[in-house]
């Protein structure tokens, strides 16, 4: 045995020093006490003036005090648990789960290729793939539910159609505070009462600020509801580095952590141990396009900066990976969400979603979810790292085997090739064969697998009773909004 000797179990890295943390976060509460952030609703006012912060109208500052006894009564981790009863889903550091986004407006239709609407069967038909792949740890919409009888109802269509075909833990969006109950009631009847959904929540509620340090009337209320229910929910500044951030990461990571943090502290002032979670989808604005960019290298740097900061301040995190600006899966689409997935993974965020998405965060591709679980094995089987006890040395065969040797026949081999990566979509055949078997692209891999997902796998039914109670509650909503 060697005396104090260090091991990686997995692979290491890190974007920012502990002294650059505390740099930003320094600098974030200088932000508080002195610029503050507008609120737009009468509650949140009124919890902020009966603290210690000062309040001019709709303007708030706060001091660091209030911000460092908040931070205090957050939960360290979260378990949400799927509607097939299992509690799969483990929210806490240095655990990393991926799952795709959200409330995409376009897809692409399979059969013409045309860029149209999405709609209930598209998300539903995502929702099937989310439960088929195993890479896939909890499942947002991967669209928006475009015919619903009503706008303002769409996110109980939506979430009737993610709940059709996926039993993983989920993420929600919701139109507005309204919106959001009626999802947790949802939630609640599945999970078999309010009690019971306290302890195995079945998805965070995802909850969108205004950047620079502007929470309006909508984000807020679902906020405080969320506060008030103990319901998991993220708070995710979405800031374009240039537009609506400063344009240096240094810069745009202080806003979106002050514009966090405010969010903390009124939480905390609504209902201590709110289980919430540090968001951030910080990426820059392209200055020669004027697009918000999915695929810049600065949004996985950002994204893992960030990461560092939520575990110094022992807050949860939700980054972002797997996603492109490329308007096709092509080659720029793999690329770029390559390359953010595996930053993603190697930082620790605890739950990594947009992942699928294309073109901005636009448009929907089932294929791309497809591939992505490919990349999504490649990542994961990366950050293993080497294992170097004894077995795997393997000095015994070593010697053994001896020089001009084979290794082949082995029982070692024989135990231990299992450990590889083994690609479902990868061809690593020579040319020969993959001319015989029809020169196939990975591009029409990647269809077929698709297809053939969508045609042989069934996800558990959900039970007819509590489908007609769900089916009750969006009846209700529809009512009320016709």
């Amino acid at each position: 045995m060697k005396i104090s000797q260090t091991i990686n179990q997995s692979t290491r890295f890190r974007v920012l020093s502990e002294d650059q943390i505390e740099q930003i976060y320094f600098a974030a509460l200088e932000v508080l006490e002195r610029t503050g952030a507008m609120f737009y609703h009468e509650e949140a006012i009124e919890l902020f003036r009966n603290s210690h912060a000062v309040v001019r109208e709709n303007h708030v500052r706060v001091p660091a005090c209030m911000v460092e006894e908040a931070l205090n009564f957050y939960p360290r981790k979260i378990t949400l648990k799927g509607r097939n009863g299992k509690r799969s889903l483990h929210i806490q550091k240095d655990t990393v789960t991926f799952g795709t986004g959200s409330d995409l407006p376009f897809t692409y239709d399979r059969e013409t290729g045309e860029r149209r609407r999405t709609t209930y069967k598209d998300v539903n038909n995502a929702a099937k793939l989310v439960d088929a792949l195993s890479h896939y740890d909890f499942f947002m919409s991967h669209g928006i539910v475009s015919d619903a009888p009503n706008p303002q109802t769409y996110d109980r269509h939506q979430f009737m159609a993610m709940l059709e075909q996926c039993t993983k833990p989920m993420v929600l969006t919701s139109v507005d505070g309204e919106g959001l109950e009626d999802l947790w009631k949802m939630g609640c009847l599945i999970q078999g009462g309010e009690e019971e959904f306290r302890l195995n929540p079945l998805f965070v509620a995802y909850i969108e600020p205004i950047s620079p340090l502007k929470n309006d009337r909508t984000a807020v209320e679902k906020l405080l509801f969320a506060a008030d229910k103990k319901l998991p929910a993220m708070y995710t500044p979405c800031p374009s580095s240039g537009a609506t951030a400063p344009a240096t990461i240094a810069g745009m990571l202080v806003q979106s952590l002050a514009e966090t943090l405010m969010a903390v502290v009124l939480c905390h002032l609504k209902k201590p141990g709110t289980p919430l979670i540090m968001g951030g989808v910080t990426t820059l604005l392209d200055m020669k396009m004027s697009t918000y960019s999915y695929g810049a290298p600065e949004l996985s740097l950002a994204s893992a900066a960030n990461t560092d900061i939520s575990k110094w301040l022992n807050l949860l995190m939700f980054s972002t990976g797997g996603c492109t600006d490329s308007k096709i899966l092509d080659e720029q689409a793999a690329s770029e969400q390559m390359m953010n997935l595996f930053y993603s993974y190697l930082s620790g965020a605890n739950l990594v979603h947009d992942v699928g998405y294309i073109d901005h965060g636009t448009n929907a591709s089932l294929e791309s979810l497809v591939l992505n679980q490919e990349m999504m094995g490649m990542v994961k089987q990366f950050g293993k790292g080497i294992n170097t006890d004894d077995e795997h040395l393997a000095l015994d065969l070593i010697e053994e085997v001896g020089p001009g040797g084979e290794y082949v026949t082995t029982d070692h081999t024989f135990d231990h090739w299992k450990e590889w990566y083994l690609p479902k979509l990868q061809d690593r055949s020579d040319y020969e064969t993959w001319q015989k078997g029809g020169s196939k692209t990975m591009l029409d891999r990647v269809n077929e697998r698709t297809q053939e997902l969508l045609d042989t796998h069934t996800p558990e039914p959900l039970d007819e009773k509590l489908e007609k109670e769900l089916r009750e509650v969006v009846a209700a909503a529809d009512k009320r909004h016709s």
